[in-house]
């Protein structure tokens, strides 16, 4: 199984995956990549210092292969 490196940013925070996650492919690299941007978003937006959450997917050979981006807002009428 091929290994996938998640990089997460939020807002000027950026962690840089050095383990990794060993994957079937890269759709459930993205699968993963939404899972953990969903948990982190919802601890930390909406009302919180970042504006978004961006995971950015690297194989194993250090090339970006996906990124997902998560950004709420709420508006109150």
């Amino acid at each position: 199984m091929p290994t996938f490196y998640f990089d997460v940013r939020k807002g000027e925070l950026f962690v840089s995956d050095e383990a990794g996650m060993d994957l079937a492919d890269v759709d459930a690299a993205a699968r993963e990549a939404a899972e953990t941007a969903a948990l982190i978003g919802r601890d930390h937006l909406p009302g919180g210092q970042w504006g978004s959450v961006v995971i950015g997917v690297r194989d194993e050979h250090g090339r970006p292969v996906l990124t997902v981006t998560l950004s709420l807002s709420v508006v109150r009428l």
